[in-house]
């Protein structure tokens, strides 16, 4: 898919814009209560802990803006939750497909990436550098 090579940069700006916002919005169910809210009785570390990470850090890797950093806790708070959330109440069941962690799981290595390649173009962190804006 060579045709594609030169569009790289602006491609891994939507798949981090995109996967911020995503990401965002959970923590906006958590820690706000919209769209449907967290189910009564959901422990305080996920709606504040782990909702506040997930607001914050997507706001901060869709702005771009300490993007590779921010990345790097949302990816760590997505494998605790797939242990966590997925594997430890399903006897210890490591299959995504069967524990129902597949977004978990997803989220934590698409996070991991973005931190390892930090914010790149159509960001903050960017523009606050005087980088070319392609």
């Amino acid at each position: 898919m060579g045709f594609l090579r030169p569009h790289a940069d602006r491609i891994y700006a939507l798949l981090r814009i995109a996967a911020g916002l995503m990401f965002m919005l959970h923590g906006m169910q958590k820690v706000f209560g919209m769209f449907g809210g967290m189910p009564a009785g959901a422990p305080p570390f996920i709606v504040y802990g782990a909702g506040g990470i997930e607001f914050l850090g997507g706001l901060l890797v869709a702005l771009g803006l300490f993007a590779g950093p921010a990345a790097f806790i949302s990816s760590g708070t997505m494998a605790v939750a797939f242990f966590l959330g997925h594997v430890i109440p399903n006897g210890g069941n490591l299959n995504p497909l069967k524990n129902q962690g597949e977004l978990a799981a997803l989220y934590c290595f698409v996070f991991f990436y973005i931190s390892a390649h930090g914010s790149g173009i159509w960001s903050v962190d960017a523009a606050r550098k005087g980088a070319p804006r392609v």
